[in-house]
């Protein structure tokens, strides 16, 4: 794909929707942080039920550990793997506090040192709260830079990287969000929404569905 093309997505997608944000509900870098660890392999949906009862009782690296591993486990036991997420929150909100007085740092070394925070966690942290022009490579992502040519890799980091270098330096900040967006309600993984899709004339997109 050519870089007239790819700004031209992009451009559509700014127009689309001019301020995207994470679907997941949070009023803090902790709650993010919180939130994010929560999401792997679970719905945004299903977290954001649970943190609504949970951030109103604990959602600061202390209150947190003031509520423990069990009881933390109390409000997330419906989402996925709630076990291993809640020691790994609990482990990690010591981390923050004896280590970063509380807060969650805003360098990728420090937040994938935090037990339970990967490559993916960090980058959506480091973008979504602090801003930074990072991209957080999950399967939308990974499907839509590969289905439509932005940005085709063999795997998360190979996507990542092209992603950063090719897309304009003026769509880096929000391009996460559209894309995961696009990934999850229109460019579907079994059956893409081409006929609806707002850049289906510009994507590569060998098999589209235009029924």
């Amino acid at each position: 794909m050519n870089a007239a093309k790819r700004r031209e997505i992009f451009e559509r997608l700014r127009a689309d929707n001019p301020n995207p944000r994470t679907e997941l509900n949070y009023t803090s870098p902790f709650e993010l942080l919180v939130a994010v660890v929560l999401s792997a392999q679970a719905t945004d949906k299903s977290v954001n039920k649970a943190t609504a009862e949970l951030f109103p009782i604990a959602n600061t690296p202390r209150a947190m550990l003031d509520l423990g591993e069990a009881g933390l486990k109390r409000y997330i036991r419906t989402i996925g793997l709630f076990n291993s997420k809640a020691a790994n929150i609990i482990k990690s909100c010591s981390a923050l506090l004896t280590q970063h007085d509380g807060e969650v740092p805003q360098q990728r070394e420090a937040l994938e040192a935090l037990p339970g925070v990967g490559r993916k966690t960090a980058n959506v942290i480091l973008n979504t709260a602090f801003g930074q022009p990072t991209m957080a490579v999950d399967t939308h992502i990974f499907r839509v830079a590969n289905r439509t040519r932005i940005a085709p890799g063999k795997n998360v980091l190979e996507v990542e990287q092209k992603l950063l270098r090719n897309i304009p330096k003026e769509f880096l900040h929000d391009a996460h969000h559209w894309l995961i967006l696009h990934g999850r309600y229109t460019c579907l993984a079994r059956t893409p929404r081409c006929g609806s899709c707002i850049i289906e004339d510009l994507c590569e997109y060998r098999a589209k569905n235009l029924d």
